[in-house]
């Protein structure tokens, strides 16, 4: 038993899996929003890559957390009275009132066609 504990090491090999790599932050960057390009691109990404699923997921999180905008919040606001009503003389458009021998009313505002008013005049006339 003594022999086990006392004993040296004669040769140590350190053997590189190749699962553990480093990724810049600019090709993490490209890999994410390839990920984000089309909806369900996940997966299909990951195996792209050669990358975990899982690991393209906190890649996205933290992305989308540095890109994220801020919450809403409380802004602030300012009650003031509200603006007198312009003069509606002013903006409003031309009123014409047409009534009709068998008592019916045409009302007409702005610019109109004189030809589709008489039309609908006689059309209206012609009613009983």
């Amino acid at each position: 038993m003594d022999r086990h504990t006392d004993s040296a090491f004669e040769r140590l090999e350190i053997v590189e899996t190749g699962r553990r790599r480093r990724w810049s932050e600019a090709a993490k960057e490209r890999i994410v929003l390839e990920s984000l390009s089309a909806p369900r691109q996940i997966s299909a990404t990951a195996r792209r890559h050669n990358i975990s699923r899982s690991l393209l997921l906190i890649w996205r999180r933290a992305f989308l957390a540095r890109h994220d905008e801020p919450a809403p919040g409380f802004v602030p606001a300012v009650v003031t009275a509200e603006p007198a009503p312009a003069p509606q003389a002013a903006t409003s458009m031309p009123r014409t009132e047409i009534v009709l021998r068998c008592g019916r009313r045409i009302v007409v505002e702005g610019q109109v066609d004189i030809a589709a008013v008489l039309a609908l005049a006689r059309g209206l006339e012609t009613l009983r």
